[in-house]
């Protein structure tokens, strides 16, 4: 079994900070990099047999693909802002350029394309928003890619856990090929910590015990779910971000939850 967490690296010639491939992890769909691209900056890239989602993580960047151009993108210049991100969907057998307008947080998240969807913009006004939880289970998402939306392989969402919360909690999982009840999906995790030098606990489970691992996760690492349940928990004083990038062999998020832990969804109070 691959280790679960990649750490963040210094910047390569590219910019590049982080990287998962299929080969690194061990897993069959998902990739994933993140660039820390410096003002003027210009990242290139041929999509190949991928579609890839470019998430601007944080700050400004002017994207295009063979057919399409998007500029003066983004708004944030930190994730912990919690305004709604910019992404650009890409599909496999096209390019993209970003040139970074101001210093640049981009997620590269990639699986197999089959070219059945266009290049296009995903702006804040197409990320739906919700509150999932409650008490100190709570937490926000921003869905950017859902299963309700145009793509062959990915699934995209992002997640702010406030301080002292727990998320992606009860614990679930997404590991057979079941539906309609569970879909086969593997995942990635990057966190942001704020402040950056706390850090988020998670862990990684089976029902048969072959994957039990209870990980420290700080600022920029990456977290892969491979199988199994992956509950998160915020400690007191730092609140968590993450990028989750799901893909499979069927583009379906259906969970299933541990049964030792769904009581807690019709609990009248947490506090004991």
């Amino acid at each position: 079994m691959p280790r679960l967490i990649s750490s963040p690296k210094p910047r390569d010639a590219s910019g590049r900070i982080q990287s998962v491939t299929p080969a690194s992890a061990g897993w069959k769909y998902i990739g994933f990099e993140v660039f820390a691209l410096k003002a003027g900056e210009t990242l290139k890239r041929a999509t190949g047999d991928q579609e890839v989602c470019l998430v601007l993580v944080s700050g400004k960047a002017d994207i295009s693909t063979k057919k399409q151009a998007w500029t003066n993108l983004g708004q944030r210049m930190s994730v912990f802002e919690k305004t709604l991100p910019y992404s650009v969907y890409v599909p496999n057998g096209d390019e993209y350029t970003v040139k970074a307008l101001t210093e640049v947080e981009l997620a590269v998240c990639a699986a197999p394309g089959r070219g059945s969807h266009p290049a296009r913009l995903i702006g804040p006004e197409h990320v739906s928003q919700e509150k999932r939880g409650f008490e100190t289970i709570t937490r926000h998402v921003a869905n950017i890619l859902p299963d309700t939306d145009r793509a062959d392989s990915l699934l995209v969402v992002e997640v702010f856990t406030p301080n002292g919360n727990w998320s992606s909690y009860p614990p679930h999982k997404h590991d057979i090929d079941a539906l309609p009840e569970e879909s086969s999906l593997e995942e990635t995790y990057y966190f942001r910590i704020d402040p950056p030098q706390g850090f988020a606990m998670q862990r990684v489970y089976t029902d048969d015990g072959s994957i039990d691992e209870a990980l420290v996760v700080r600022d920029r690492e990456v977290v892969m779910v491979p199988r199994g349940y992956h509950p998160v928990s915020a400690p007191p004083g730092y609140e968590v971000y993450y990028l989750n990038v799901m893909a499979g062999p069927i583009r379906k998020w259906k969970f299933t939850e541990d049964p030792a832990h769904t009581w807690i969804k019709s609990a009248k109070t947490l506090v004991r």
